[in-house]
């Protein structure tokens, strides 16, 4: 699995590739179902596989105020491309140049003479180009007029409801991880390097993982069962605190997960953390006895939870 630039040539051997091109940013059902598109044609043609993302969001160029709002991390989605039958992932870096490169140049000198792709497919809603004046009839047009391929994945439904990355933020923010992992297909996780904290956890009996949460959307903030994978592949149970720590001064913005039955140091290494079931929201405590009873409250009922959803 390669990781390239669009700034770059791509090598010889994925010159000639389908690629699928949108943000995909949670890579959730609907944007699965455009990579198995474009993973169809290539494998029937003998082709290579491309998928495309934008690292930073365009809405981060245009808004760059904006709160947090990504559901992966690039290295995340380099996974799950990876996963999806991806041969390289292409990354889209969206400054300056590339909002105002013109749409006929971002097909035509980008995709077909620096990439040299033989098949593009999208979904029905991706625009491009400066002032987002390209669309998939765009694309259609110079596909008929420069000999490559292009197909429209159909949108992907759940009842009456088209699958996209704002309805699995709005299941976020409610709390609502039951709705998300059904729309991504897993659940949304957090993955991030392990910091020093000031132990309150510890001193308490719950010794806790402190992570930053980054770009990442900020979901509900409330306490978790969660599920951890550590560098070595080790999976984990837990419940985990995400927010502000009301009991502790000064408030600071954390995912904290407790994992049961463990006692290893985790400083310093990247681990992933899937929010899997929302138990509460954040409160503050009095006494550190009434926090400190609520919280093995929170783990049998964390436990609980992570039983009934087996994965």
């Amino acid at each position: 699995m390669q990781r390239l630039f669009h700034r770059d040539t791509v090598p010889d051997d994925l010159r000639g590739g389908v690629i699928a091109l949108g943000n995909f940013d949670g890579f959730h059902r609907g944007h699965q179902a455009v990579a198995a598109r474009a993973v169809h044609h290539a494998h029937d043609d003998k082709r290579p596989v491309i998928i495309a993302t934008f690292d930073p969001h365009p809405v981060r160029h245009f808004q760059p105020d904006a709160p947090p709002f990504r559901l992966t991390t690039l290295d995340q989605r380099e996974e799950l491309f990876r996963e999806a039958g991806a041969d390289a992932m292409m990354v889209f870096e969206f400054g300056d140049e590339l909002a105002g490169t013109a749409a006929e140049s971002f097909i035509a000198d980008i995709l077909l003479d620096r990439f040299g792709v033989a098949g593009v497919v999208t979904g029905n809603d991706f625009v491009f180009g400066k002032g987002r004046k390209g669309d998939v009839v765009m694309l259609a047009e110079f596909a008929k007029a420069r000999g490559f391929f292009t197909e429209i994945a159909a949108p992907v439904n759940e009842g009456e409801a088209v699958i996209s990355s704002s309805r699995i933020r709005e299941a976020l923010k409610a709390g609502d991880c039951e709705t998300a992992t059904h729309l991504l297909t897993r659940p949304f996780t957090i993955e991030g390097a392990v910091e020093h904290g000031a132990k309150q956890g510890r001193e308490l009996g719950y010794p806790t993982a402190n992570i930053r949460l980054g770009s990442y959307i900020r979901p509900k903030y409330g306490i978790y069962a969660v599920r951890g994978r550590l560098p070595d592949g080790r999976m984990l149970n837990g419940a985990a605190n995400l927010g502000i720590r009301p009991s502790f001064d000064p408030p600071v913005e954390l995912l904290e997960p407790h994992f049961f039955d463990f006692d290893g140091d985790l400083y310093g290494e990247t681990i992933a953390v899937e929010l899997v079931s929302f138990i509460r929201d954040e409160a503050k405590f009095d006494t550190l006895g009434a926090l400190k009873a609520q919280m093995a409250e929170d783990c049998a009922e964390a436990e609980r939870r992570l039983t009934r959803h087996v994965l």
